[in-house]
């Protein structure tokens, strides 16, 4: 009876102190109505990691609710948790960060950051349309009943010029971005990309002679040259880590999903006489929501505080201006507590690393310690992506497919749209993929179908001429394997694996050798084809292929969910 007695007494104190915790637990004190109201928590941030998503959602109002390691955050994050069931979803998957709630959560844009995010990509899709508009702007260009000029007998050389005044325009883009990217800024370089290219889209489509078509193609090939530098920069430079990799990415599908509109403009518009202006022209508008949206847009806060840490004006004058962009991105107001916070302790880390530096990096600095590793790794992977045959092989894909069963010469623009099609759902397949999978992964996987395909069309122009499926089979796979390798991530790990002090130097390079190498691979593809003939020319480039694949085993990291600084650390090694 004793022991009975004892025991009841003994569950009895028990289930007082599990009450009495319980309510301490749910205990918000003054400190954690202060974190509240400043919209702050006592969880360490990397350096200017700048916020999950989770910080931008509109549930909540502390930005990462979290176990913390000390006990008053817990208390907190536990009241916030039992208190208010209808935040319960997000809080949960901030508690368990590695549920799968979690990651599917983090995998959408939050639709405060993506205006960020589009308005620097639409460069990308002009890109891609002048490359989808051009092809059937020539045919229109040439024909003495659509061409609507009395110069439309262009010679091979003048047509050459029409085609690749874009690509000139780009090169010498690259180089005049070069020396003043890291004075202008992101954000400017945008601005006058667009500008660049609405000037090059109307002097084409309103080019009353062959002089002045040419003087638009190389302003707009300009605006090429300085968008495709820009875009991936401002990109990588404001997003957060989680999400780097889709956001990124985005723009090299804008750039396919350019050239399928580009073509589907073409098809519409090729039985219109001057249906080439219109073709041009179209490029305009879309210049037009490119420079209104980038101008709304804030400078990246990653460069503002890089010119305070470099010495290059008021420090207290750059925070500032960091902290509203910081805030205006991630859908805040304007200079809250959380962005001062995450915006100092980036500030602290780049002074740091840049303490005995006054000045952006130079030239030289490109290639010399961690930097020439990533130069390296980036030009490789731009060299790659031209040399590997892709303008030659989307060259021969109109004969291809017209083996296979496709109709006449006619119908050589909607051919040209399937592809295009194709390309944009394998390129929205790497987009979706990228930051789950990483980028090795595909980066393997498919440059190794990319030696594949290109030996199979090889097989095809030498053996096996009466199996045309073969022919289908090969170029679906090099463009599929295109576009979830070197199509997206070589632009992706340009933009993500040069140090912050010679970001903008080093892709100005990976840009300018891109361009020139594009050159290289469309005025050789002709004496190539000649000399070497058709089927041993795709196997030149079928082993160009495997030593790209070797060269991405060897030397090209995984930067899945890094930061920008750990994937410098990561380099540094």
């Amino acid at each position: 009876m004793r022991r009975l007695i004892k025991e009841k007494s003994k569950t009895k104190r028990q289930a007082e102190y599990r009450k009495e915790r319980l309510t301490s637990s749910l205990t918000v004190t003054q400190e954690h109505r202060d974190i509240i109201r400043a919209g702050t928590t006592t969880t360490k941030h990397q350096p200017s990691d700048f916020s999950p998503l989770l910080a931008n959602s509109q549930w909540l109002s502390v930005p990462q609710l979290g176990l913390c390691s000390t006990s008053n955050s817990s208390r907190h994050t536990l009241h916030h948790f039992i208190i208010n069931p209808r935040r319960n979803l997000l809080d949960l998957q901030t508690i368990l960060p590695g549920t799968k709630l979690s990651r599917l959560f983090l995998k959408q844009p939050n639709r405060k950051i993506f205006p960020g995010f589009l308005f620097p990509a639409l460069g990308g899709l002009l890109f891609g349309y002048d490359i989808g508009a051009t092809s059937g702007a020539t045919i229109s260009l040439q024909s003495p009943e659509l061409s609507g000029t009395a110069w439309f007998n262009l010679s091979a050389v003048l047509l050459g010029l029409v085609v690749s005044g874009s690509l000139y325009g780009a090169l010498f883009g690259s180089l005049l971005v070069y020396p003043i990217a890291d004075f202008l800024g992101r954000r400017r370089e945008l601005i006058i990309s667009a500008v660049l290219y609405l000037l090059g889209g109307l002097i084409t489509a309103y080019a009353p002679s062959l002089s002045v078509l040419l003087v638009g193609r190389l302003l707009y090939g300009l605006g090429i040259g300085m968008a495709m530098h820009g875009a991936p920069l401002y990109i990588a430079e404001t997003c957060p880590s989680q999400i780097r990799g889709t956001l990124v990415s985005l723009k090299e599908l804008l750039i396919v999903l350019g050239i399928l509109l580009g073509y589907f403009v073409g098809s519409f518009e090729i039985n219109a006489i001057g249906g080439w202006r219109y073709m041009y022209g179209i490029s305009a508008p879309i210049a037009l929501l490119m420079g209104i949206g980038v101008w709304l847009l804030p400078p990246s806060p990653r460069w503002l505080l890089l010119r305070a840490a470099q010495g290059k004006g008021s420090v207290k004058e750059y925070k500032e201006k960091a902290v509203l962009a910081l805030s205006k991105l991630r859908g805040r107001p304007p200079g809250d507590k959380v962005s001062e916070k995450q915006i100092e302790e980036t500030y602290v880390s780049l002074k740091s690393a840049y303490a005995d530096q006054e000045s952006e990096g130079s030239l030289l600095e490109v290639f010399q310690g961690p930097n020439l590793k990533a130069f390296i790794i980036a030009v490789g992977l731009v060299l790659f992506q031209q040399i590997t045959g892709q303008p030659s092989v989307l060259y021969y894909a109109g004969p291809i497919l017209q083996t296979a069963g496709f109709s006449a010469a006619s119908d050589a623009t909607r051919v040209s749209v399937v592809i295009g099609l194709f390309k944009f759902v394998m390129t929205g397949i790497a987009v979706l993929k990228v930051d789950e999978l990483g980028r090795r992964p595909l980066l393997i996987v498919g440059v190794s179908g990319l030696a594949l395909s290109l030996f199979l069309l090889s097989a095809y122009f030498k053996f096996l001429g009466g199996f045309p499926l073969v022919a289908v089979a090969s170029l679906l796979l090099y463009v599929g394997c295109y576009q979830i390798s070197f199509g997206p991530i070589s632009w992706l790990m340009v933009s993500e694996i040069f140090p912050l002090r010679t970001r903008g130097k080093g892709i100005s390079l990976a840009v300018l050798a891109n361009f020139a190498s594009n050159a290289i691979v469309t005025f050789a593809f002709s004496p190539l084809k000649e000399a070497l003939g058709a089927e041993n020319l795709f196997i030149l480039f079928g082993v160009i292929a495997l030593l790209s694949l070797l060269f991405v085993v060897l030397l090209v990291p995984e930067t899945k969910g890094l930061s920008l600084e750990e994937i410098e650390s990561k380099l540094s090694k």
